[in-house]
């Protein structure tokens, strides 16, 4: 790093960070709270988005390409719920396309535990995945679709490892 010359010293002159204290001060007055707000969720969805794709990289998508057809090829040869989940989440395509691939998930998850379900306990599940459904319903863009398949599989997942925790008896 070079020395700082006699030009970069008149740039952090006094004058100079004075007028720029008076210039953030006029900033923040005029920022209004819902403004503040605003900024925040957004830094805060920023943020959420680049450690989700972080986390997400963590595994490549095995697939011999990202067609479609590929993906769901890997994902009906999971082993079990918790892998085809994690496929899922390495293969996404974060648009309505992983409807189909949530759908695989689910019903890879659901035969760990959907005929062991009482009446009662079958409604609840149906009740949880159409939260899912609801969730985003008026929300635009295809990645709320995304979400809510997300969602769906999330739900499936929750009962098949409680259902293989209890030894397969069920939730």
């Amino acid at each position: 790093m070079a020395a700082a010359g006699p030009e970069r010293q008149a740039v952090w002159s006094a004058g100079t960070a004075g007028d720029l204290n008076r210039m953030d001060m006029a900033g923040t007055n005029l920022m209004s709270k819902e403004t503040m707000m605003r900024l925040r969720s957004c830094v805060a969805g920023l943020v959420l988005v680049l450690f989700g794709s972080v986390a997400h990289a963590a595994e490549e998508c095995p697939a011999k390409s990202n067609a479609m057809d590929d993906i769901i090829a890997v994902l009906n040869t999971a082993p079990s719920c918790d892998r085809a989940m994690k496929l899922f989440e390495a293969c996404e395509y974060g648009a309505s396309g992983d409807v189909q691939f949530g759908e695989i998930v689910e019903k890879k998850c659901e035969a760990d535990f959907i005929g062991r379900l009482k009446p009662s306990q079958k409604l609840r599940y149906q009740r949880e995945l159409r939260v899912c459904d609801g969730k985003y319903r008026n929300k635009s863009g295809t990645m709320y679709i995304s979400f809510a398949a997300f969602c769906r599989a999330k739900v499936a997942q929750r009962y098949s490892q409680r259902a293989l925790k209890a030894g397969g008896a069920g939730r």
